[in-house]
């Protein structure tokens, strides 16, 4: 089966959209039905990548002749093993099987799968109750033992995925202030600089940079910026986290009134970050511009950097400075503290889980 997935522009609200195609060029309803729904919540890269998962899901139904609302348990754990070494041969073989994705790809593949599926019941398009055998039932865990959110599991059950495969944890890492001080020393430009220091000095996510205003940044003795959930950027850009108030400091602002007095164009535009020197000046700037400006800054500095991994370093800074998880997770914009708690567990004491697990269990 050949599926094609094809970028385009709303022409009504103006905002990017994603079609999948089939070889006659002719929508695959099903998926583009789940798009749409996706294009009023999700930010288009992730609409694009759960498109991706669901144009693989659609070419393994074909190969293995399935009709996609007949599908079972079996099936989701053979496309799977699909994803993760390709076509099985029948010949059993003792030489190990070199794997063509990650575990993390794979499970984001099958979360996509499975939330289309649930999209599709709660629309009733299609009848599919042997569905819910993709989950455990409510309460029950199939890991043995007490892990990290024993407790919090106990209060708020969560229904879990029956195929999943388990990932390795590994921390990214966390840059030290050495090398954010020669990440900036080695910027040219006032708003290169500003960039990196937002990063470091809030842990906002690239989409929320992108997206900030300058009526979301304090100003006098306002030390703060505000995180505001919007979806009319015009490079897609979104805060795809909680609305939330950041304190800065003073020298951050600082920068920040620098940037606007010697390097901001002449425009109307609301948006911090915008196009200086290159492309349609005064226009937001396009994530692909932030990735470049990092890519090059690794290849000056020999420092391996990309955006995200200021969160980390400033979520590890406030956890290590005795900052309570409850409120490191309201500041990185985390719906759940399970999230926190899971990337972050290796900095969190004891206490301070215990202290979570206590207020979970109380609520």
């Amino acid at each position: 089966m050949n599926l094609t997935l094809q970028k385009g522009i709303d022409p009504i609200t103006n905002q990017t959209i994603w079609l999948m195609l089939d070889e006659d060029y002719e929508v695959v309803t099903p998926i583009q039905q789940y798009l749409t729904f996706l294009t009023t919540t999700k930010s288009p890269n992730t609409v694009k990548a759960y498109a991706y998962a669901l144009k693989y899901w659609w070419i393994f139904l074909a190969h293995k002749s399935l009709d996609w609302r007949e599908v079972n348990l079996s099936d989701m754990g053979d496309f799977a093993y699909w994803l993760r070494v390709g076509e099985a041969t029948k010949v059993i073989s003792t030489q190990s099987i070199e794997a063509i994705r990650s575990e993390r790809t794979v499970n984001h593949a099958i979360t996509a799968v499975t939330n289309f599926y649930e999209y599709h019941i709660a629309n009733k398009t299609v009848d599919f109750k042997q569905f819910e055998r993709f989950y455990l039932p409510h309460g029950i865990s199939r890991v043995g033992g007490k892990g990290l959110l024993t407790g919090i599991a106990k209060s708020k059950p969560l229904r879990q995925k029956l195929v999943k495969l388990k990932e390795k944890k590994k921390f990214p890492g966390c840059l030290t202030d050495e090398q954010i001080s020669t990440l900036v020393n080695a910027c040219n430009r006032l708003r290169d600089k500003l960039i990196i220091l937002m990063l470091n000095s809030t842990g906002i996510r690239k989409g929320e940079l992108l997206s900030l205003m300058h009526d979301d940044v304090g100003d006098f003795d306002q030390h703060f910026i505000q995180v505001v959930q919007r979806d009319n950027h015009p490079n897609g850009a979104r805060a795809k986290g909680q609305e939330r108030t950041i304190p800065i400091a003073s020298e951050l602002l600082s920068i920040y009134n620098d940037y606007l007095i010697y390097e901001y164009p002449d425009t109307d535009s609301g948006y911090v970050f915008v196009n200086i020197w290159y492309g349609k000046i005064g226009q937001p700037i396009n994530p692909y511009v932030v990735n470049t400006m990092f890519r090059r800054l690794s290849e000056k500095t020999g420092i391996h950097v990309y955006p995200h991994l200021f969160r980390h370093t400033y979520a590890t800074r406030l956890l290590k400075a005795g900052y309570a998880p409850e409120r490191v997770k309201h500041l990185l914009g985390h719906a759940s503290i399970q999230t926190t708690l899971d990337i972050y567990s290796h900095v969190i004491t004891e206490a301070n889980l215990c202290s979570v697990i206590e207020k979970e269990e109380a609520t």
